[in-house]
């Protein structure tokens, strides 16, 4: 296992440590189910905002709940392990809620980094209390067009018609 997986309990002590020496976290969260180009622009460009960049992993149980009985395609391990091998990602740990609510305590990022399908307003009433009462700044990045797990899952499905 990758030395950048870390158990959730383990977050807030590996951060807590790198806010100390100054480095500039920026978080961000998601399913990444099946990893295409576009999950990977996106955390390039989060992790240009920043010193370290931390993924908070949905969990196979809170995938179900948040796309249906379908996903997640790829189990959470492989999931993680994946992020995990990119360059521009320095921590992936998996959480078991829906929302990233204890993910962001955690992490306390300076900057926590959505796609463009989102707005500030729109974000999850929880996540949003736990940013203000942190500080953190919250940056939309725009998603790259043509890509996302669902039209390739789509795509999938068609070919093997």
């Amino acid at each position: 296992m990758s030395p950048k997986i870390v158990e959730l309990e383990q977050v807030f002590y590996r951060c807590d440590k790198l806010r100390a020496a100054g480095k500039r976290l920026v978080a961000t969260n998601g399913c990444f189910d099946l990893l295409h180009v576009g999950h990977v622009r996106y955390l390039q460009a989060a992790r240009a905002l920043g010193d370290f960049l931390a993924i908070g992993l949905n969990s196979d149980r809170s995938v179900r709940e948040l796309k249906g009985s379908g996903r997640p395609i790829t189990k959470e391990s492989d999931r993680a392990e994946v992020l995990a091998a990119l360059q521009c990602v320095d921590l992936v740990t998996i959480f078991p809620q829906i929302r990233a609510t204890r993910f962001i305590a955690a992490v306390r990022p300076a900057i926590y980094v959505k796609g463009s399908d989102y707005r500030s307003e729109t974000l999850n009433e929880e996540e949003r209390a736990v940013l203000k009462e942190i500080g953190a700044e919250i940056r939309l990045i725009p998603f790259e067009t043509g890509y996302s797990t669902s039209r390739l899952i789509e795509q999938i499905c068609k070919t093997r018609r």
